[in-house]
């Protein structure tokens, strides 16, 4: 309901990480909720929250979310390198420290991806 209204900026981000609805969702591995905002035109799936500088790919690698890794892959707006800036860590690194083989998978699957 929220997200048919024209006043809802799907992009706000919460006043303590800074993390979107979006980045959230990919968190907890809530892939309708997920699908529902990339569906919206003025969502970016690539937006870091403020805290840890960390976008949606990176929060379902480390979570293991596979179809939601995956949802975020086909996605041109998706950086697929991107390094959080508290950590320095990419999403194909999360994934391996949290020993998620299947992401670690798919993201080197990825043509684009940088595994060093």
């Amino acid at each position: 309901m929220f997200l048919e209204r024209t006043d809802v900026n799907p992009d706000q981000p919460d006043t303590y990480y800074g993390q979107t609805p979006l980045s959230r969702a990919a968190e907890r591995g809530h892939e309708g909720v997920l699908k529902m905002l990339l569906a919206r035109k003025d969502a970016n799936p690539d937006q870091p929250d403020t805290y840890y500088g960390r976008a949606s790919l990176s929060w379902a690698s480390e979570n293991g979310h596979e179809g939601i890794v995956k949802m975020l892959l086909e996605r041109e707006d998706v950086n697929p390198n991107r390094s959080d800036t508290k950590y320095g860590q990419t999403p194909l690194l999360w994934a391996a420290l949290c020993g998620h083989k299947a992401v670690v998978k798919i993201l080197l699957e990825q043509k684009d991806i940088n595994p060093d």
